[in-house]
């Protein structure tokens, strides 16, 4: 199953904005850093503020900020809401299946997009990120190539060994 871009970039910008500590940043902001075109995002944004999983602050001062009811939404339930509840195949198209009325792929189908959605339901954008991954979208949201990083303990800040030349 691949997801469509409005639910990948729903999900990115929830990651984004649960490491931005006390930052609030812009959706242009957000947008370049994700190098994706500013006007798809303010869209997402939008869903996302209706849905009441961000605030998005205008003019001086301004900026995105997730909600507490964002930073425990269920990855599930948000990508049910971005994605509809449309079968994953189209059986009456403008090429209607001839098999539509005694199919049973149909059903086997759409049980398997409800299994794929339930296996997402218990985790939270807390849980996606969690380390290491939090430590590098912070590292990324900030321009900083995570590699050159360098941590106390570890050849990377994030726990990763550096990349052989």
């Amino acid at each position: 199953m691949r997801l469509l871009r409005s639910t990948d970039l729903a999900l990115r910008v929830l990651m984004r904005l649960a490491v931005a500590g006390g930052s609030s940043p812009t959706t242009r902001e957000v947008a370049d850093g994700m190098d994706v075109p500013y006007t798809h995002l303010a869209k997402v944004v939008a869903e996302l503020q209706h849905m009441g999983l961000l605030e998005a602050r205008r003019g001086r001062g301004g900026g995105l900020t997730l909600t507490e009811q964002g930073r425990t939404a269920s990855v599930g339930a948000l990508v049910r809401a971005f994605e509809g509840s449309g079968d994953v195949v189209d059986c009456e198209g403008p090429t209607p299946c001839p098999l539509n009325t005694a199919c049973r792929l149909r059903g086997a189908l759409r049980r398997a997009q409800e299994a794929f959605f339930a296996s997402l339901d218990p985790v939270t954008v807390e849980d996606i990120v969690a380390e290491p991954t939090g430590v590098l979208l912070l590292e990324i949201s900030r321009g900083v190539d995570p590699r050159d990083v360098q941590g106390p303990d570890s050849p990377t800040r994030a726990g990763f060994p550096r990349p052989q030349a």
